[in-house]
Formats: structure tokens, sequence, C-alpha cells
């Protein structure tokens, strides 16, 4: 038995597929080929209906609206993920750049501190735990 999102893909792609042959048939239509058409049609009204009675199976799986933006620009939202954890451990590099940054500094700051004043820096290390 196939879940509910796998049911949903199923109808849509016979959706597509239709509308697919819908304007094969428009495009060079004949009037020999309206009773095709008009079948298209009507199973394309039928899928349309079959994606209606779907959504209640899937409620409550929520798609990021940028994946609707990733697919309006012509790209494979399957690549959005990737797209996503590359943007984050892009971001990640340099946030551990700027922590790597402030920790230098810091040592720099305790170093040059404590040959100007190194009592007050043997207590601030003493309150800190020697850091």
């Amino acid at each position: 038995m196939s879940s509910p999102l796998e049911n949903l893909e199923t109808q849509l792609e016979m959706f597509i597929e239709n509308v697919r042959q819908i304007r094969i048939i428009v495009s060079d239509f004949q009037p020999q080929g309206q009773s095709v058409l008009n079948q298209k049609i009507q199973s394309l009204v039928t899928g349309l209906q079959e994606v209606d009675k779907l959504k209640s199976q899937v409620h409550d799986i929520h798609v990021p609206t940028e994946v609707f933006d990733y697919i309006d620009q012509g790209r494979n939202p399957q690549l959005y993920t990737k797209d996503c954890i590359d943007k984050a451990l892009a971001k990640n590099e340099e946030v551990k750049g700027k922590i790597d940054s402030y920790k230098r500094f810091k040592s720099h700051l305790l170093s040059e501190l404590s040959k100007t004043f190194p009592n007050e820096i043997a207590k601030y290390k003493a309150i800190r735990g020697g850091e």
C-alpha cells in the first residue's frame, strides 16, 4: 500500500501527462479530434477531483514557500535541500571564522593587558578559572 504522498504524486503526474496530451491535441486541432479532446478534458476534471480528495491526507505536510520560488525559477525542487545545506555550511564557516577571530583577539588582549596590568589580570584569571 502506498503512502498518501505517493498517491498525490501519482495523481499529479497523471494530471501533468493529461495536460501535455491536451496541449498536443489543441496545438494541432482537427474537428474529428473533438471527442478525444472532450475525453481528455473530462479526465482532467476527474484528475483535479482526485487531487482535491487527497488534500485531506496530506494537509499536515508543510512546504516552504521558497520551494515554490525555486520551481518558478525553473530549478529542480529536489536540489532545494542541497542548496539550503550548502548555504548553512557557508554561513557556519563564516561564523566559525568570526569566533576564531574573537578568540585570537581575546588572547592577544589578555596578553597585552597582562603586560600593563599584571595584578588585575591575575585576579581576573583567578575569578574566570584560569582563562
